[in-house]
């Protein structure tokens, strides 16, 4: 096999507080957080000059991670935080939840706004995208039982 696991999804952000209090409220744990900078971490990404905080949160089933970055260096061109959830590259990222329309109480006190509306998918789920700080959007799915 090729693969183990996937082990988390990176997200790059220019306010991290907002951006981590958002992820806790939808039920993130912080796991942790740091700053790395230096030849390596130049490397890796094939950027010169990175400076970078970052925050690891996993979710309550300790099986999947999203790590948080904000880079103080170097300047990084602005993105579209608008763009349609169709736009070519990583779109969304979804969660299974108890209960949407709560979850989307409580992410609007964050900056949580609905992309479009909730929806049924059949007799299977209750779905919606949300779009969070940065425009990251989220998708929210409530198994119907």
């Amino acid at each position: 096999m090729a693969i183990q696991r996937m082990d988390h999804v990176g997200i790059v952000v220019t306010d991290m507080a907002a951006a981590t209090a958002f992820f806790v409220e939808l039920g993130l744990t912080p796991v942790g957080s740091g700053e790395v900078e230096g030849a390596w971490v130049d490397r890796i990404i094939g950027v010169d000059g990175v400076r970078s905080g970052i925050a690891m949160l996993e979710t309550p089933d300790g099986r999947s991670r999203l790590e948080l970055s904000s880079f103080h260096t170097p300047p990084a061109p602005d993105g579209d935080p608008q763009a349609p959830a169709n736009v070519p590259g990583l779109r969304h990222v979804c969660f299974a939840v108890d209960d949407v329309e709560d979850t989307v109480m409580r992410l609007k006190a964050h900056g949580g706004e609905l992309v479009g509306t909730i929806e049924r998918y059949g007799d299977v789920y209750k779905l919606c995208y949300l779009r969070g700080p940065e425009g990251i959007i989220v998708e929210l799915a409530e198994e119907i039982r």
